[in-house]
């Protein structure tokens, strides 16, 4: 089967996952039949989509008439024979047990059409075993979309041992086609890549307070404001549910062994009834009180170190097993649990030697099997790191953060890489930053930037509050980070080459103070533009307050700041902070057309007239005495001879530079 053979999608259980998926199938253009085992169920799930559907399109990200049209192509039903009889493929989404699974599958394999796939959405589960409850084995693989799926960009594609290649590279197209990002599982192991890291995580924190080494005040406030992490783990644990962590790690534990032997004091939420936000008590009181309240401030080293050394050993066994590779791990994490930068990453930064020794002390103190370091970590802590180097391969040239791409015409092309973060800024985003503007000036063969973010969701939705965050509020921190900004955004915007920008989506906050300092911006029509700052008690720290007025006037920066709205790329067409406004998919061909046209251009004129022009902008004399300066130095250049030579010709000119 190829991917254009996929027409009709089954999808197997109404709940939040079933119903979520349905609505995402249904959006990319398949036909959908959602089943469930009572009407009132699917037509909950059928409700719950027209409503979702409807949010959508009242905040713009789709039209009406494409809600309406999804809406259409939804089919709810409880027959089963009538769901999946003339089903393309089949997702199944139904409770997260195996026995439950295992029936619906024998009964789904008595109607569904021999060639149809077979894809189930569990969390955990062993796909293998459930495979082989069907007739069709090697059209059998895991598709685990994450809640809730028309929000989360990931899907973790997983390989059964029956599995074969053709079912999962169609699975990753169809993927793909829903405008989500696989990651495929290489083998079939509990919790897969994201819950075989955030899993026992958890069960870790939960082991520290239970043993009273640490207390979930200090684990939170460490994870969220120390790591940096998105949910404070304890806050994590209530979102996603104390019961299905708990039922993970029972699965786990039966699989796996003694080390993922469930925390008393987790099983002891569970027996209790309290599983977190969705019965209104867990580790924190949703009902009678505030919530989860984490503080900033009371961090502790011995939680993040172990933390990290949980991580550590899971990231070992995935990769020494086979399960996933470096890359797919921190980008599996990155996606689906939203950290702002990957556990390889985290783990490899802090120092694997650290953390081997922090796992052997804690083995040796308490002989639980949990700090069993594994033969692979031992092995990578001596060579450094997972990745080579600490995954910093080629020190100059290669970032995380960002890339630095050459598509030709002499343009050196960079992009905010963080499509999970929204490409928001963080502390790694503006050092990356720094160093691609001095890469790209010292390279001979790069004349102009074009700057871009990841994705069509967003150019920049600005700064990364978890970063900022991390600081725990103290106003010396703010202020360098302020300032770190101020100096890599000057350097950008005084660079010697001209600067494209090219606005894809949201450009938000630091995100439009970064398209500011460009030489030109050309945007999308669905892009969004505004400095919302003040909505938060803030300002824009990162020149916001001063280059902004040079662009569209001082009385227009001042609506923009003040009132905290966003506009659309037209009206600020129409302002003069956008050159251009092109449509959707001609963004990123434009932008680069710009660029190119502006890298033919005399590199050592661009140069003075850059300079010129921003020594002017506070201080007329002084730009007039570059000007002058300027003119009479160009005069004696190669370039300007070229530039007569081709205008007298009526031909192109090839500047040198010279």
């Amino acid at each position: 089967m190829e991917l254009e053979d996929i027409n009709t999608v089954a999808v197997l259980g109404a709940g939040n996952m079933g119903h979520g998926i349905a609505e995402v199938a249904a959006l990319a253009g398949y036909d959908v039949t959602m089943r469930d085992i009572k009407e009132e169920f699917v037509q909950n799930g059928y409700d719950q989509i027209e409503w979702s559907l409807g949010k959508l399109a009242e905040k713009d990200q789709i039209g009406e008439d494409a809600a309406d049209d999804a809406l259409d192509r939804i089919t709810p039903l409880v027959d089963v024979e009538e769901a999946v009889g003339d089903a393309d493929i089949v997702i199944e989404a139904v409770p997260e047990k195996m026995d439950i699974k295992k029936e619906v599958y024998g009964e789904v394999e008595e109607y569904a059409p021999d060639g149809a796939i077979f894809a189930t959405n569990t969390s955990s589960l062993s796909v293998t075993e459930l495979s082989e409850v069907t007739d069709r084995p090697e059209q059998f693989c895991g598709m685990h979309f994450f809640n809730p799926p028309v929000r989360m960009q990931l899907v973790e594609v997983i390989s059964g041992a029956h599995s074969s290649e053709e079912t999962l590279e169609v699975v990753e197209e169809l993927a793909e086609s829903m405008d989500k990002t696989p990651v495929r599982v290489h083998r079939d192991e509990p919790g897969f890549i994201v819950n075989r890291i955030l899993v026992p995580l958890m069960n870790e924190a939960a082991w520290l307070v239970h043993e009273g080494e640490s207390t979930t005040a200090e684990v939170d406030s460490t994870t969220k404001f120390g790591m940096g992490l998105p949910m404070g783990t304890f806050e994590l644990g209530d979102q996603v549910g104390n019961d299905v962590s708990y039922h993970v790690l029972e699965y786990m534990h039966e699989v796996l062994g003694d080390a993922y032997e469930p925390c008393p004091l987790l099983a002891e939420k569970v027996d209790e009834g309290h599983l977190g936000k969705k019965t209104g008590k867990g580790f924190y009181d949703y009902e009678d009180g505030p919530g989860a309240e984490i503080p900033t401030d009371q961090q502790s080293e011995l939680v993040e170190k172990r933390l990290l050394a949980s991580m550590a050993n899971e990231i070992a066994k995935l990769i020494d097993g086979d399960v996933a590779t470096p890359d797919s791990i921190d980008e599996a994490v990155t996606l689906g649990a939203g950290f702002p930068d990957g556990p390889v990453k985290l783990v490899d930064e802090y120092g694997l030697d650290d953390l081997l020794e922090t796992l052997e002390d804690a083995h040796e103190e308490t002989d639980h099997d949990r700090y069993a370091p594994a033969d692979y970590l031992e092995d990578r802590a001596g060579e450094g790191g997972f990745r080579e180097s600490g995954g910093d391969e080629d020190a100059g040239a290669d970032f995380e953060a960002i890339r630095v791409e050459y598509p030709g015409d002499k343009v050196g092309h960079v992009v905010v890489d963080r499509p999970h973060r929204m490409n928001t800024i963080s502390n790694d985003v503006l050092t990356e930053l720094s160093e691609a503007v001095d890469l790209l000036e010292a390279d001979d063969e790069v004349r102009a930037i074009l700057l871009t973010g990841e994705g069509d969701r967003a150019f920049s939705a600005g700064a990364d509050v978890q970063s900022m965050a991390a600081g725990g509020g103290d106003p010396l921190e703010a202020v360098e980070l302020s300032k770190e900004g101020q100096r890599t955004f000057g350097k950008l915007e005084a660079c010697d080459m001209p600067v494209v920008a090219g606005i894809d989506g949201y450009c938000l906050g630091g995100g439009m103070e970064l398209a500011t300092c460009a030489d030109i911006r050309v945007a999308s029509e669905r892009s969004e533009l505004g400095q919302p700052e003040l909505n938060l008690g803030l300002i824009p720290g990162w020149g916001g307050t001063q280059r902004l007025k040079h662009i569209v006037g001082e009385g227009r920066a001042k609506e923009i700041i003040l009132t905290a709205e966003r506009y659309d790329a037209e009206t600020m067409e129409a302002y003069g902070f956008v050159n251009e406004v092109t449509e959707n998919d001609a963004l990123l061909e434009r932008a680069h057309e710009l660029a190119a046209d502006l890298a033919a251009g005399p590199p050592i004129a661009h140069r003075f007239t850059k300079r010129a022009m921003l020594a002017g902008r506070d201080d007329t004399d002084a730009g007039l005495e570059l000007e002058a300066a300027a003119f009479g130095h160009l005069m004696g250049t190669e370039d300007l001879m070229e530039g007569l030579t081709a205008f007298m010709g009526d031909g192109e000119p090839e500047f040198e530079g010279k």
